[in-house]
């Protein structure tokens, strides 16, 4: 046997970045990819650190301590399972398989059960950053049985993320729960990304301000409540210029957007346990909106909208519909967010994980792609009430929303009226008022489903099932 601290499987870039992280917190690293190029790579970037890259999957497993703690990075899917089918002939009792791929939750607690019947630990580790926060600092969700974690613990929580000195790095819970935060946090970054989006082509369009405007007008709003990585991140793109043509970068490229799934994956989830995330599930529909990219360029010269001019704002009119947007914009992050852990918490009580929404927002708050100054509020609205419902009703996101609703309406309404597409901040708005409305038309709903199909009704001034001849 060997004394290689931990060993890592795919060294693609989240890999390799992994596997320096760990080398460079002082751990020794075994590295393997199926790819000789690959692990000459990593060769090559290692330097000096502690890492030794084998061609040979058995002289990679020999060269580990026991207990084996292996963390595959591999693509999600059925690559997983047979990355586990090569590995499982060469381990003992008791060696531990680490996910740190975005895999499906279910999957991940398939595997779960499947090797700890054969005598195998397993964590589903979620892993959030990027390639840049796997070599700096990631925030990390693992979950699986707890004495699992413990042969991780200190390796994950030195290589995460620091916020005032705190790991972003917690155990979520049994099998598959580190793997669902995951895939739920990237429901909410898809939610956010695509909120940002439209306030920028609402404020393009029906503001008329340039993306150099733009730029500076995210910038100052990441230095107040809307301080996060992802409007940080815009106004850096906003300014790029291309260098080739000397325009703006962020016009030169084609509107078609990508996803890996994981959106989608917790819209899908969302509807089978009847949790409404209409922001996330919106978000996820305009990316597949946005890849219909020959069939809107064709729908746009036969479909009309209102009809617009050139836009000419005054200076305080441009700053005033900023601010609109601003609030707007703070407004839909709230709720988008407030959809994502009402998910978590009722997923939590189905599947009796206990998961620790304060402790989710606590780990978000560095490393990961949704980190957001606005965290702190959440981390400590749990902690006053970890059992609350809906985040919308604590005491500061509850005023907030009071106050900013106005310019929320107004915002969509503009863009109603200008013909641009809202659909993520439109529906967190419509979330915010089917949440707050004591009564909705439901009961119509119900007489009619009563009507047609006899599935019966309850009623507000009695107890029972009801059936009604309505015609």
């Amino acid at each position: 046997m060997g004394n290689q601290e931990i060993g890592l499987v795919g060294l693609g870039v989240m890999g390799r970045n992994l596997a320096l992280n760990l080398a460079g917190k002082g751990f020794s690293v075994a590295a393997h990819d199926a790819w000789p190029e690959q692990n000459a790579v990593m060769r090559t970037a290692a330097g000096t650190l502690d890492i030794k890259a084998f061609d040979l999957l058995t002289e990679f497993v020999d060269a580990l301590d026991t207990p084996r703690r292996i963390l595959m990075m591999v693509k999600a899917g059925d690559v997983v399972d047979e990355t586990i089918a090569r590995l499982k002939p060469l381990l003992r009792a008791g060696d531990l398989l680490i996910d740190g791929g975005n895999s499906l939750f279910t999957d991940t607690m398939r595997r779960c059960r499947a090797l700890e019947a054969e005598g195998f630990l397993f964590i589903g580790t979620g892993v959030s950053g990027g390639e840049e926060g796997a070599l700096h600092g990631p925030s990390i969700m693992p979950g699986g049985a707890r004495e699992a974690y413990a042969l991780v613990a200190s390796m994950f929580e030195a290589i995460s993320a620091k916020v005032a000195g705190e790991p972003c790095c917690a155990y979520m819970g049994p099998d598959g729960a580190g793997h669902f935060v995951k895939m739920v946090h990237n429901g909410i970054e898809y939610g956010d990304m695509q909120l940002i989006c439209e306030s920028w082509d609402l404020l393009r369009h029906a503001g008329g301000f340039s993306n150099t405007e733009l730029s500076g007008l995210f910038a100052a709003w990441n230095k107040g409540e809307l301080d996060s990585y992802l409007v940080e991140i815009t106004a850096d793109i906003l300014r790029k210029v291309d260098p080739e043509t000397g325009k703006d970068l962020v016009d030169l490229v084609l509107d078609k957007a990508g996803q890996k799934g994981t959106g989608a994956w917790a819209s899908q989830h969302a509807l089978e346990i009847g949790m409404p995330i209409p922001t996330i599930t919106e978000a996820v529909s305009a990316r597949s909106m946005s890849a219909l990219k020959k069939e809107r360029v064709a729908a746009s010269v036969v479909l009309t909208g209102p009809a617009t001019g050139t836009v000419s704002l005054t200076d305080a009119g441009k700053a005033e519909l900023a601010e609109t947007v601003r609030k707007a914009l703070f407004a839909g992050k709230i709720a988008s967010y407030a959809q994502g852990f009402a998910l978590m918490a009722e997923t939590s009580r189905l599947y009796d994980w206990h998961l620790q929404m304060g402790t989710i927002a606590k780990i978000f708050r560095g490393g990961c792609i949704i980190r957001a100054s606005f965290l702190n509020d959440i981390m400590a609205a749990y902690d006053g009430s970890p059992d609350i419902a809906n985040l919308m009703i604590t005491p500061f996101f509850a005023e907030r929303l009071n106050r900013y609703a106005p310019d929320w309406r107004k915002t969509v309404c503009t863009a109603v009226e200008a013909g641009i597409p809202m659909p993520a901040l439109a529906s967190a708005l419509a979330y915010f008022d089917g949440y707050r409305s004591a009564n909705l038309p439901a009961n119509l709903l119900q007489a009619q489903r009563d009507c047609f199909g006899a599935h019966r009704y309850e009623r507000i001034d009695r107890e029972g099932s009801f059936h009604s001849s309505w015609q």
